[in-house]
């Protein structure tokens, strides 16, 4: 029924760049926030951030200035642009929707996650 399914993710020298998608099907972005968590291992997922029904976006401290989010309402699909990488940023990434853009993970629907290794 309702499915988020993430791609792009892969293998990126440190300084490099990544884009990442999610694509829905069963709901409509347009009419939801939708956001970006990751989780490294051993770690618990962590908000990355975030986009909301006005196309605001929101970013966690970490990421902020190197990370973009944006969304396609014709395809149903948002995007992290991932740029100036570093190790700590290697992960799982995942999108959530509807989401709460918060460190809740218990809300909304969750696609499979896509890999995304920073490392020389």
């Amino acid at each position: 029924q309702v499915q988020l399914v993430e791609s792009g993710g892969g293998l990126v020298q440190p300084g490099g760049s990544l884009k990442l998608s999610c694509v829905g099907s069963g709901i409509s972005f347009r009419a939801y926030a939708v956001g970006w968590y990751r989780q490294a291992p051993g770690k618990s997922r962590e908000l990355v951030g975030g986009i909301v029904m006005d196309n605001s976006t929101e970013y966690a401290d970490s990421v902020k200035d190197r990370f973009t989010i944006s969304r396609d309402n014709a395809k149903n699909t948002v995007y992290l642009q991932m740029s100036s990488l570093k190790p700590e940023d290697t992960a799982v990434y995942y999108c959530n929707a509807p989401s709460l853009l918060t460190e809740v993970t218990n809300s909304g629907y969750w696609g499979q996650g896509t890999q995304v290794t920073v490392s020389t």
